[in-house]
């Protein structure tokens, strides 16, 4: 972590209800009558047969993750938050991102979830080492999917950022008893489907909030209560070098607030022109809902 705003919050989800804990297929979990929390953690080394190991090991954990999900009958994926070691690394002919693309994608497709247009909001970081690790939250409800009117949605990305298009849409609901949970995806400079502002991690940090406050624009007319705005966010900004820390703290600072929730870690994007990322969330009550 490199720093953190003296509003930000600890990333601890509570429930009011009895939860249940519980480990399946090398997942481990725990639920409520209305969500459930994941985490798995996957050796590429286990793979190591495979022509692409990570390619391998990203559909194996989606999975078992959908299989986990349908078992216990939380069959809606929400938000997914997707870690892996060296992403921008080419290896076996392909960079690594685009292989981890090419096996989520391909569960999606084998579990039926793509059909349905039911995917989730999420990130993927580069981490210097370890396991594919992929955190998730999914529930017995259906998320609404939103989009960003200035970018291409990812799962229609033109065939020159991989084999496999990204699986995931750029924010969702997800409705609980008497709350509306927010999820923005990680987000980042890109207009359309280009990157913008390469080598300018200012440009790149002003271009970023400003596609977050899109989404927000767009959610804010398919919320089932008040318009979201962006003082409501807590954040977590990606950064790729610490050194560019301080310079994208002061924008975010003077475009969001001072006060703002913000944990700021340093971490590899998933494009390799891309020098900050920044998701978020927000949650409203539903009244009697």
């Amino acid at each position: 972590m490199l720093g953190r705003s003296a509003g930000a919050l600890n990333e601890i989800w509570y429930s009011a209800e009895s939860c249940r804990s519980g480990e399946a297929a090398g997942i481990r979990f725990r639920l409520d009558d209305n969500v459930l929390y994941g985490v798995i953690d996957v050796e590429e080394t286990a793979y190591r047969g495979s022509p692409l190991p990570l390619q391998q090991a990203a559909e194996d954990a989606y999975r078992r993750i959908f299989a986990l999900l349908d078992r216990e009958s939380y069959p809606h994926l929400w938000r997914a938050w997707n870690y892996l070691a060296d992403i921008n690394v080419e290896r076996d002919g392909l960079e690594r991102y685009r292989q981890f693309n090419i096996g989520r994608h391909d569960a999606f497709v084998v579990s039926g979830r793509l059909a349905q247009g039911n995917v989730p909001a999420a990130c993927a970081l580069g981490t210097t080492r370890g396991p594919l690790t992929i955190a998730f939250m999914a529930g017995r409800t259906a998320p609404t999917p939103i989009e960003n009117p200035r970018q291409v949605s990812a799962y229609n990305y033109p065939n020159q950022y991989g084999p496999r298009s990204p699986t995931f849409s750029r924010a969702a609901f997800a409705q609980l008893p008497g709350q509306e949970l927010l999820f923005i995806s990680g987000t980042a400079s890109i207009v359309g489907h280009q990157t913008l502002h390469v080598g300018d991690v200012a440009g790149q940090t002003r271009e970023t909030l400003a596609n977050i406050a899109a989404l927000l624009e767009a959610a804010s007319g398919r919320t089932r209560t008040t318009p979201y705005a962006m003082a409501e966010l807590s954040l977590r900004a990606y950064i790729r070098h610490a050194e560019d820390y301080p310079s994208v703290q002061a924008i975010v600072e003077q475009q969001v607030g001072a006060d703002a929730p913000v944990v700021y870690v340093q971490a590899d994007i998933c494009r390799h022109d891309l020098l900050v990322e920044i998701e978020a969330m927000a949650s409203h009550p539903l009244g009697n809902c």
